[in-house]
Parts: structure tokens; C-alpha cells; sequence
């Protein structure tokens, strides 16, 4: 069954949407399947517990998991506006579009007259009507137009169908089909993850509630990757704190423990990913928070992104092991990936030069190492967005970069590292509506990765979204993970602030952004906006001498962003940014 509508083709049989612009938009199963709920009902509003019902049966999950779906959703469409995904306050979401249905091929029909069924009488035939026009056809082999009909009741015509050509040919030919559908076919089931209560060994009065929220918040996390099932914690009245953990040891592929303690002013977690079967410790995360923090929120959020953020992609590298890299030169790869991040973390253009030296002198030694690759992709594209190459070496790296990381996906269609690269080299080649896709996949499979979030943010900025970005920086500067990025969402969320014209917002995140990396240049330039856009003016031309030093010859031609692909509003605002620049001292020419 084919459904239409804004040009869109959703393909049920094969859970692909083709959009005529991006071929065919992949979408995570739970994306997938929320949008075929919406638009099989199109004029009918689907309350937010009726979808979360129907895509998460009997699992615990937040409404973070289906705004996360709405968002990949909508930036699939391109709806930038929430027009066609329409929110309804209080009740739940309109899919707004019209939509019409039609079949590979022409309906079988039964020997014999089939059983009376209620009939639908607002449904017109499923044969004989208008051929859609060329325009609007989807691309792929010739075929005769398929009929197509109006949807109404849609969740009733596409069942209807399915049902009605099945017995239609069973009645035909009184024979099994000898073939079988791909989604028919009987999948292994995805690896459970048992998550047990947090254990409270601080002394501390307020410990147990600290320990219950950031288990909750680990449970709906990690509820929220579509490649393991999760069990929530189990406690019954009469159970010892050793049940929980026997319980999900009969049954489950991967275990989270942890303890709470106090150490001085700081709230500490440890946390630990098992294997039950064998007790083999998997991976260990800690992390401490402050535990006089004003927010209690904030201060619960980072304790579980500080353990979850580790966990969840140590448990994705598992998912994914068997990569085309041995075993043994696994650890060498590791160790050289982290020295790389290591030294380009204080950003400089001499360290980006040592981390690229570095990466390509090992694949040189490893040619077919997909995370080296991988590595190097990444890097290379953020040597792009810091414009760190000259125009040839640009497009070199992006030509080197998109083969590898094609290579890559291939390899590992669901590792995060490959999906973050992805992410990061459609944002720096401007192709920011399949950017969104791509990284909202990545923070999917790791829901606390702030990376991710922030070139989402960067998606969103360049698309004119700008109260989008903002949320989207500050969701990451909650999660404060991994620390290698946190300065880029604290400069976005400043950067955000700066196109809303809030010179006196941006300042301080700008501030931030610079006390963790003061090396780019670039941010200083954007203080300097900042501090012009709030009247500071001394201060500003203070902030552009010293990214003037940083990055000497630069002028408002060389430092404007590149706008193919961007919202006016993005370039109307980034003009607007240019000139307060050069108001604080950037030179022209």
C-alpha cells in the first residue's frame, strides 16, 4: 500500500517515505510508525497517550519519547512551520494533510462473494480512479498509475485492503504463496536492558528521592533507543533489594546498577553495565554534581546524563561489534581516537592540524578501520564549519569524507559515532533538513548526547527555527555530555540569542563557551556582536581585537556563514550579525 500526499510517498509494505526532492528519507521504526498512525488518520486528532500506547505497548516511556518522534517527523516533511503535524493543545496531534491511498496493482478479486462486512459507504472504490499526474508520480520503474482514492477512514481502507486481497487470493487459488514478505518475516528479538533501582548509600535525607528520579530518568532514557528492550525496575512489598536484580538476570541480556553517595558537597553516582548471564562488567560510568545546586532538576538530569551517556553508547559499540576492525587493534583505535579528541578540545587551528596528522597516519597504518575513518570524517567536516581549509581542501576533505562515511553506514548502519559523522557532514555541507533526520537518529540511539543536539540546534538555526535552537542548546547544556562539546551548545545557545536580538542573553553563554575553548577566534567575533548588540561598545572592540588576533585577516566577506540552503530568516539575521561586527572594528575588506 502506497500512501500520497505533499508530494510524499509513504511506502507501508517497505516502512520508507519518499520525498520527491530527498529520495527516499530513512526514519527510525518508532518514527516510522507514528507517522503512518497520523497520516492513516489524517483529520482526526490522535491523542498523545493513544500514539504512545500504540508504538510503546507495555513500556514505560516519558512524552519526551514522542515530541523526539514529532520532531524527526516534521523535519522529514521539511514542516517547518507545524502546519501539517499539527499540534492541538490539550487534546493531541492532526496530521492536516490530504492523503490518498493506492496499491502496487489492481485488486483481486474473489471467486465467490466474500461474507457480508459492515460496508463504508464514505469510502469511494478502490478501482478506477484518476491516475496521478506525472508530476506528482514517484520516481522508480514504469509502471501503469496505480488507482487511487481519497482517505477517509484511513486506518479502516488501508486494513480493508490488505485483508480483502488476501482472500481474495486464498479464495483464487486455495494455495499458500510461496512468497514471503520481507516484514513478515520472524526477527530476532532486540537484547533487554534490566535497569534496577538506584541504590541510596549517602546517609543523606534526601538521597532516596534523588535515587528514585534518576532511576526514572534512566528508565525513560534508555526506553527511548529503538535497538534493546527495556525493563523498568521491579520492587514488590515483600522483595529484598537483591530481587530486582535475580528477577532481571533470568531473562535479560544486558543489567544497570548503580549507588548514590555524598562526597563533601557533591552528590556521586556510580553506575555499572553488566552481562547477568556471566556477571562480566561491561562498562563502568561516575559522575559527581553539585549537591547545593539551586535546581534540583538540573542537578538530577546531569546525574543521569552523566552515567547515561557513557553507558548508552558503551552499549552501542556492544550492539555493534563485529566491525571490519580486529579485535585486537580495537584498543589501538581507541586509544587513538581519544588522543585526537584530546587535542583539538582546547580548539586551535595548530591543534586541529596535530589531531588531523594523527588520525591519518593511523588509517594510513589500518586502511579499512571503520572508526578511523569515521574519526577522520569528523574531523575533517568540523574543519569546514571552523573554515580551517582553503576552498580546494574543502571540497577534497568533503569528497574524502562523504566516500567514507557511505563505506561506514554500510558497515554499521546503527553505530553512534557513524550517525554523529553523518549528522555533522550533512550540517557542514548545508543540507540541513536531512541533517535533522540524520542527528535526531543519532540522539535516538543516545538519548543524553548533546553533540547531536547541538548541530540539531545548528539545523534548526539555519532553517530560521531560532526558538527551536535555543530549547534544543539548552536541552544539551542540561545533559552537559559529552564534556569534549560543551562549549559548542553554550556557543549556540549565545548564537541563538544574538538572531532573536537578546545582546544581553548572549553575552554570558558566549562567555562560557570561551572560558572552555579560547583558541577559535570566531567566538570572540561573536562576543564582540553580542557585546556591540547590548551597547557595550568598549567591550566589544575589546573582544574583536582579540579574535582578530586569533584569527588575523579576517573580514566580514571571509566570516560570513554560508547561506545556500538557509531560511531568510537565517540570512536576514546573519547579515544583521555582520554589521554589528563591523560596528565593533571587523574590517570590511
Amino acid at each position: 500500500m502506497m500512501l500520497y500526499f505533499c508530494g510524499c510517498r509513504l511506502d507501508l509494505d517497505r516502512a520508507e517515505l519518499h520525498r520527491p526532492d530527498a529520495g527516499v528519507v530513512k526514519l527510525r521504526p518508532k518514527t516510522f510508525e507514528i507517522l503512518r498512525l497520523l497520516v492513516q488518520n489524517a483529520g482526526r486528532v490522535l491523542r498523545k497517550q493513544e500514539l504512545m500506547e500504540a508504538v510503546w505497548p507495555d513500556v514505560h516511556v516519558g512524552d519526551d519519547n514522542l515530541f523526539q518522534c514529532i520532531r524527526e517527523i516534521r523535519a522529514a516533511l521539511g514542516d517547518d512551520t507545524r502546519q501539517t503535524v499539527k499540534l492541538v493543545s490539550g487534546r493531541g496531534y492532526l496530521f492536516t494533510a490530504e492523503v490518498t491511498v493506492a496499491a502496487d496493482a489492481p485488486a483481486l478479486r474473489p471467486a465467490a462473494p466474500a461474507p457480508a462486512e459492515p460496508t463504508l459507504p464514505e469510502v469511494a472504490p478502490t478501482t478506477g480512479g484518476t491516475p496521478e499526474p506525472a508530476a506528482d508520480r514517484p520516481s522508480g520503474r514504469a509502471q501503469t498509475p496505480p488507482a487511487k482514492t481519497r482517505l477517509r477512514r484511513p486506518a479502516a481502507v488501508a486494513a480493508g485492503v490488505a485483508v480483502g486481497a488476501v482472500v481474495a487470493l486464498a479464495a483464487a487459488t486455495q494455495v499458500i504463496p510461496q512468497v514471503i514478505r520481507p516484514d513478515l518475516v520472524v526477527r530476532r528479538a532486540p537484547p533487554t536492558l534490566a535497569v534496577t533501582a538506584i541504590v541510596d548509600a549517602s546517609g543523606d535525607p534526601r538521597g532516596a528521592g534523588v535515587a528514585a528520579d534518576v532511576t526514572a530518568r534512566l528508565t525513560d532514557g534508555f526506553a527511548h533507543i529503538d535497538t534493546i528492550r527495556v525493563v523498568a525496575p521491579r520492587v514488590a512489598e515483600s522483595a529484598s533489594r537483591a530481587e530486582p536484580a535475580a528477577l532481571s538476570r533470568a531473562s535479560s541480556d544486558y543489567e544497570l546498577r548503580g549507588e548514590l553517595q555524598r562526597a563533601g558537597r557533591s552528590w556521586v553516582l556510580r553506575a555499572r553495565l553488566i552481562r547477568p548471564a556471566t556477571g562480566e562488567i561491561q562498562a563502568v560510568a561516575t559522575v559527581s554534581v553539585d549537591a547545593h545546586m539551586p535546581d534540583p532538576q538540573l542537578q538530577q538530569s546531569r546525574l543521569a546524563a552523566g552515567v547515561g551517556h557513557p553507558l548508552a553508547r558503551r552499549l552501542n559499540e556492544s550492539l555493534e561489534a563485529g566491525s571490519q576492525s580486529a579485535a585486537a587493534s580495537a584498543g589501538r583505535t581507541k586509544v587513538v581516537i581519544e588522543q585526537a579528541t584530546a587535542a583539538i578540545n582546547q580548539t586551535s587551528r595548530e591543534r586541529f592540524g596535530m589531531a588531523q596528522t594523527m588520525l591519518e597516519g593511523a588509517l594510513a597504518a589500518e586502511p579499512d578501520n571503520v572508526d578511523l575513518a569515521v574519526a577522520l570524517a569528523a574531523l575533517q567536516m568540523r574543519g569546514i564549519q571552523m573554515v580551517w581549509y582553503t576552498p580546494d581542501e574543502a571540497a577534497a576533505a568533503e569528497a574524502q569524507a562523504g566516500a567514507a562515511l557511505e563505506r561506514a553506514l554500510a558497515a554499521k548502519p546503527n553505530a553512534i559515532a557513524v550517525l554523529e559523522t553523518q549528522c555533522r557532514f550533512l550540517s557542514a555541507t548545508n543540507r540541513f533538513v536531512e541533517s535533522l533526520v540524520s542527528c535526531a537518529r543519532a540522539a535516538s540511539l543516545d538519548p543524553w548526547n548533546g553533540l547531536a543536539l547541538y548541530l540539531i540546534g545548528l539545523g534548526q538555526l539555519h532553517l530560521g527555527r531560532f526558538e527551536d535552537a535555543l530549547a534544543t542548546f539548552r536541552q544539551a547544556d542540561q545533559f552537559d555530555t559529552p564534556a569534549v562539546s560543551r562549549w559548542t551548545w553554550r556557543l549556540g545557545a549565545g548564537w541563538a540569542q544574538l538572531m532573536l536580538g537578546r545582546g544581553d542573553d548572549a553575552v554570558p553563554w558566549i562567555e562560557q563557551s570561551i572560558a572552555i575553548t579560547p583558541g577559535t577566534g570566531r567566538s570572540h567575533m561573536l562576543l564582540a556582536a553580542a557585546l556591540q548588540q547590548a551597547g557595550r561598545t568598549d567591550e566589544a572592540r575589546a573582544a574583536m581585537q582579540e579574535g582578530l588576533r586569533l584569527r588575523p585577516g579576517t573580514t566580514a566577506k571571509t566570516v560570513a556563514p554560508p547561506t545556500r540552503n538557509a531560511s531568510p530568516l537565517f540570512v536576514e539575521g546573519a547579515t544583521r550579525l555582520i554589521t554589528l561586527m563591523v560596528a565593533a572594528g571587523l574590517p570590511e575588506q
